[in-house]
């Protein structure tokens, strides 16, 4: 049950903000602001209100149904009007108990991703490149923008690790159950005996801090600049253009070497390194909030094992809701990736609605 004071809050919070915005005595700013909280308000406030009328509706129902003067055919009626508004009632509760969880304010920025090779060599680099095709492919299905950041090479077409921004509507919401380890088993081509191998690479998915949300003191930062070298050893260029980023309070560090201009690494670099930094506290304060909470859809660790792609049997198996899907080249493919992602969102919220309870 949800307490009523919280519902009729709602109301009347919907109510004065219909007034504040159409009265034309607010500034652009707080209009902005308010326009958006009014506009989230809408999208749940019928089921609000049939929630908050849900006792006297029923008791109207009953009292029918109890009436011996009532006939049969209008004590029948209420019956199923009395069902349906029961069933009415526990759905209008769940999407109320979700729109009064807390709100996770990095859903709706763009991401970072950053894919690795781990273990498993050769055959663990061309994985990690197959990986970042597909997600190359749902991004072109949802029409979002993927823009290399920095890329590193391996033989025969594989990637030694490779980082790019997705930009779009709602994309760290999307992918943020991306992170982890991902396992892939197949007979590399180099295999004589059809043996399968296993091997792995992990996926990081981080939301895009803004500069407003991660302020960077320049005393803060140690810069080395180094000469860049390419694939093999080669030189890119012959200038100090690589640039390497130490945040000292919080020790990451991150290198950038893909642009031939130093102020284009040192930009490229600073971008990352906001967004882990931003990612390091909201992870903290994530910890915080679900100490008492094991979640079983996982911690965004990328250390944790999180799917396994077994191309012999053509499946792929999300271990943390126990989901198999025998359509392994559609999802690679980037066609049923959203199949996997809406289940792993429901296993979420399920998971925050037994703690709310």
């Amino acid at each position: 049950m949800i307490p009523k004071n919280k519902v009729g809050d709602l109301i009347s919070k919907h109510s004065l903000l219909e007034k504040e915005l159409s009265s034309g005595d607010i500034d652009k700013k707080k209009f902005a602001e308010k326009s958006k909280e009014y506009s989230d308000l809408n999208e749940i406030i019928k089921e609000i209100k049939e929630y908050y009328l849900f006792e006297k509706n029923k008791k109207d129902l009953q009292k029918i149904i109890d009436d011996a003067d009532s006939d049969r055919d209008m004590k029948e009626l209420a019956h199923k009007e009395l069902d349906q508004l029961i069933t009415n009632n526990e759905n209008n509760e769940k999407k109320i108990k979700l729109f009064l969880l807390p709100k996770d304010d990095a859903d709706k920025k763009n991401a970072i991703i950053e894919i690795r090779a781990g273990t498993g060599g050769l055959e663990a680099s061309l994985f990690a490149a197959d990986l970042f095709k597909m997600y190359e492919k749902v991004s072109h299905k949802k029409k979002w923008v993927l823009e290399l950041i920095s890329i590193s090479k391996s033989e025969a077409g594989g990637l030694k690790e490779v980082i790019a921004s997705i930009k779009g509507k709602n994309i760290y919401s999307t992918l943020k159950y991306e992170s982890g380890v991902h396992r892939v088993q197949r007979v590399p081509d180099t295999e004589t005996q059809g043996r399968v191998h296993t091997s792995a690479a992990t996926v990081a998915v981080l939301p895009e801090a803004e500069e407003v949300d991660v302020k960077i003191e320049e005393k803060d930062l140690r810069i080395d600049v180094f000469r860049s070298s390419g694939p093999g050893g080669q030189s890119v260029n012959t200038t100090d253009s690589a640039v390497r980023i130490t945040h000292i309070p919080t020790g990451i560090v991150v290198s950038q070497q893909d642009e031939k201009s130093q102020i284009r690494n040192k930009e490229k670099g600073l971008k990352i390194l906001r967004s882990r930094i931003y990612e390091l506290e909201r992870q903290k304060k994530e910890d915080e909030r679900s100490k008492y909470r094991k979640s079983k859809i996982g911690t965004g660790d990328r250390s944790e094992r999180i799917r396994t792609y077994n191309f012999p049997q053509g499946r792929v198996t999300d271990h943390r809701i126990n989901m198999t899907l025998h359509k392994l080249d559609k999802f690679l493919e980037g066609e049923i990736f959203d199949e996997m992602v809406e289940n792993l969102n429901l296993q979420a919220q399920e998971e925050k609605l037994s703690s709310l309870n």
